[in-house]
């Protein structure tokens, strides 16, 4: 029965279609020979190829540029004048390049310079910037980080206050503060006082590390931590054999923030560091607004980029982690 319902026209049919499907298939199966023989295995883009040069990348390029020489013209303009003699300074000639090189300026700012009564330079600051920072950047991100742990997994009773009273403090102005600060510490023997610096900067530094680890724990998966507990993981336990490894990303972008935050104030250094204690920007500031005698322009120039050379160095070394933090989910939320 079924010899018989097949019937010549559809018998011809058939074989019509598998003859015009022939070629095509033939195409197909060479064009996968082809690429395969690439070694792209079927992945070749079709089509034309992109041209390399368009309007829209010379006009990126040309942003770039441009963005570019305005942000580098100062430190260009900084560091040729520090490198001037003053009698080649007052010909006016700003852009161009000294003459005579010299690094003078850098040992009078280094060394020498006057801030206020004292002709020591600068580098009084930058041990007490030192002591100042390090412990600052230590304690801001590790309280940071525990209390971003704990509202983010543990949630105690009133951690949504708790984190809504850390994220107000973070937008309220510093000059706020600074008189109920100055009254404070001044009533607990640390005004003036390098004790006192740092806990100034670890309590401003506190809602921000905050939120940052808050935000970033919260996107680790939840499982993780149940697992944990039900393995009989405590607090600190689960914080540093689970959490804290896997905090990489976070813990650069959050030292890049606090250590260039800590080391360019000088607000906070000036009013509560104390005469002993006084950090670089202070000096600075002192030697660039001296009153007596001539300004000598290279000295200040000198004196801002030594001043400026940790957080440079900061960037340089450690900018592209910073930027596979963000990219990572550090600062998303």
């Amino acid at each position: 029965m079924t010899e018989a319902t097949d019937s010549p026209g559809s018998w011809a049919g058939g074989t019509s279609k598998s003859a015009t499907s022939a070629p095509v298939d033939a195409a197909t199966a060479g064009a996968a020979d082809s690429r395969a023989k690439g070694g792209l295995r079927g992945t070749e883009p079709w089509g034309p190829k992109p041209t390399r040069i368009t309007p829209a990348r010379i006009g990126i390029y040309a942003f770039l540029v441009v963005a570019a020489l305005f942000f580098l013209m100062p430190f260009y303009v900084m560091v040729i004048t520090s490198l001037k003699p003053m009698s080649e300074i007052r010909l006016g000639n700003l852009m161009s390049l000294p003459d005579a090189p010299t690094v003078e300026a850098w040992v009078e700012a280094w060394a020498h310079a006057c801030t206020g009564v004292d002709c020591n330079g600068i580098q009084v600051g930058l041990m007490n910037s030192f002591k100042i920072l390090i412990p600052s950047v230590i304690l801001s991100i590790t309280l940071g980080a525990v209390n971003g742990y704990a509202l983010s997994f543990w949630r105690p009773w009133g951690a949504n206050f708790i984190f809504a009273v850390l994220l107000l403090g973070a937008f309220i102005p510093y000059q706020v503060y600074l008189y109920p600060l100055v009254m404070m510490l001044s009533y607990i023997g640390l005004y003036n006082s390098l004790p006192g610096i740092v806990a100034v900067h670890t309590i401003f530094g506190l809602p921000i590390m905050t939120l940052l680890f808050r935000n970033y724990y919260a996107g680790l998966p939840i499982d993780l931590f149940k697992a944990a507990r039900i393995d009989g993981g405590s607090f600190w336990t689960i914080f540093f054999y689970l959490i804290l490894p896997m905090s990489g990303p976070i813990l650069v972008v959050a030292t890049i923030l606090q250590v260039t935050g800590i080391w360019n104030d000088f607000l906070f250094g000036l009013i509560f560091a104390g005469r002993e204690s006084q950090p670089m920007t202070v000096l600075l500031n002192n030697v660039v607004n001296v009153t007596t005698g001539v300004r000598e322009y290279n000295v200040n120039m000198a004196a801002t980029i030594l001043t400026a050379l940790v957080p440079l160095f900061v960037y340089f070394i450690s900018g592209r982690w910073f930027v596979r933090g963000i990219a990572s989910g550090a600062v998303k939320g």
